[in-house]
């Protein structure tokens, strides 16, 4: 079986937490603000499991113990 792109998935996702951070600055500028608190939320979540992915792709790196 091959490795899961850990490196690539992470990223990506990481990226798209700062995509939706900047969109958020961006309503919260446009006067848009009953959407800013949710989107912001949503970008939060997107870091948090970029950061899981890296956990997980460290955890996944160690030897494993029968």
């Amino acid at each position: 079986m091959a490795k899961v792109p850990f490196g690539s998935l992470s990223a990506a996702i990481a990226a798209l937490g700062t995509v939706l951070a900047f969109f958020a600055l961006q309503l919260r500028a446009d006067g848009y603000e009953q959407y800013v608190e949710s989107v912001a939320n949503f970008s939060v979540v997107m870091f948090v499991t970029a950061a899981l992915i890296v956990v997980t792709w460290i955890r996944d790196g160690r030897p494993h113990s029968d």
